[in-house]
């Protein structure tokens, strides 16, 4: 059996009419939002261009963990990839686009992305959790202590020894070291059991205090883009459980390979088999005014 077309005008019809009636917005994100942005970690052409000598040595894109490399390498590595995704300060374009759409409404974002691009293109860094950690801190690998570090000089400090010839930090003095034991460091983004959260709690809590202030009647819109199943208890899971949580709360996944949503939601949840650019796109369309729909 062939399925319908997937109709986008109508689609963005209803998100513009489930948008316009939200009493609150919770905008949830995974790696898909930023590659649309621009960040594809997937990215061969990109990742030759950054990395030619990792490249030559058979490695074809950023989804480095538990390849094993010398700490030269690795942290020359690191230090590319942080300053071209974390440490930009102009804002992206679809993140903009985004915030834009968002408006006034009562918001909060939780991503697994760790590149600060929301915080960067004008949402608020106080409504902002990011519980797999973020480029722009570093901490012990032991760890030795909950402190974790502004990444910006070192990743400052690497580059300044970066050898783009080899892909390898050249001077061993610029390695980082933790800055309270002396032991071995590494960047604070969930890799392990090691990881530090602490910087990440307090976000978290405020995030449950909006959430579990929030009247059970509550007109809850999670607006989902670029989460799949890499590690869906971050964002997938707990977005539909927030649906199912709020009986008026609505669900929109964009997600242009895993757009599926649970049936026992029905018509409180819709897929959107597009990225983030098509759909936006189509939202800033000319359009006639919406019909209310009842929650």
């Amino acid at each position: 059996m062939n399925r319908p077309a997937f109709d986008l005008s109508a689609a963005a019809g209803t998100i513009r009419a489930w948008l316009t009636e939200a009493d609150r917005v919770l905008v949830t994100a995974g790696a898909g939002l930023s590659a649309a942005a621009g960040y594809d970690y997937g990215d061969e052409d990109r990742f030759r261009e950054l990395f030619p000598a990792l490249h030559r040595a058979g490695l074809r894109s950023r989804y480095m963990v538990g390849v094993p490399l010398p700490p030269a390498l690795l942290w020359g590595y690191w230090a590319v990839h942080i300053d071209d995704i974390r440490f930009s300060d102009a804002p992206n374009p679809l993140y903009r686009r985004l915030r834009a759409l968002v408006g006034d409404k009562d918001h909060w974002v939780m991503t697994s992305n760790v590149d600060g691009l929301f915080a960067r293109s004008g949402f608020a860094p106080d409504r902002i959790f990011t519980p797999q950690g973020d480029y722009g801190r570093y901490q012990c690998a032991t760890p030795c202590t909950p402190t974790t570090w502004d990444s910006r000089p070192l990743v400052a400090r690497l580059l300044a020894a970066y050898d783009p010839a080899t892909g390898a930090v050249t001077d061993p003095d610029a390695l980082p070291r933790c800055p309270n034991c002396g032991g071995e460091a590494e960047i604070n983004v969930r890799t392990g059991p090691g990881f530090v959260d602490t910087p990440y709690v307090p976000a978290a809590r405020r995030l449950q205090d909006w959430l579990g202030t929030a009247p059970a009647d509550t007109r809850l819109l999670v607006l989902e883009f670029g989460a799949g199943f890499s590690t869906p208890g971050v964002i997938r899971w707990p977005g539909e459980h927030l649906t199912r949580r709020f009986p008026r709360a609505r669900l929109v996944r964009v997600n242009p390979t895993h757009p599926g949503t649970p049936a026992e939601l029905a018509d409180r949840a819709l897929p959107v088999p597009v990225d983030a650019h098509r759909l936006l796109d189509a939202l800033a369309a000319p359009h006639p005014a919406p019909n209310p729909t009842p929650f």
